[in-house]
């Protein structure tokens, strides 16, 4: 997959958007893609996973990591959080 090429969330099947991670964070990539449908069902059901396994108000959005292809969870505190780091918008 290059650069240009926009996944679908294998969740939702919206495309994906580019997302920097933090300087610090232990991600070696440049970018992610993570899918910011607010509708998506990976997002949606990560509240109730996450009430009922750690009794924290959070949720998730699927990331692919460009590099590896190794997809995962970015934790998310609320609709918005996570956002300001949407590259290209």
């Amino acid at each position: 997959m290059t650069d240009q090429e926009i996944p679908k969330c294998k969740h939702c099947d919206a495309d994906m958007k580019k997302w920097q991670p933090p300087a610090d964070s232990t991600w070696s990539a440049a970018f992610l893609w993570v899918c910011f449908n607010d509708e998506c069902s990976y997002f949606k059901r990560g509240w109730d996973h996450m009430m009922k396994t750690q009794e924290a108000k959070a949720s998730y959005r699927h990331t692919l990591n460009p590099e590896t292809g190794v997809t995962g969870p970015l934790p998310c505190w609320s609709y918005d959080a996570q956002k300001d780091r949407i590259i290209g918008e």
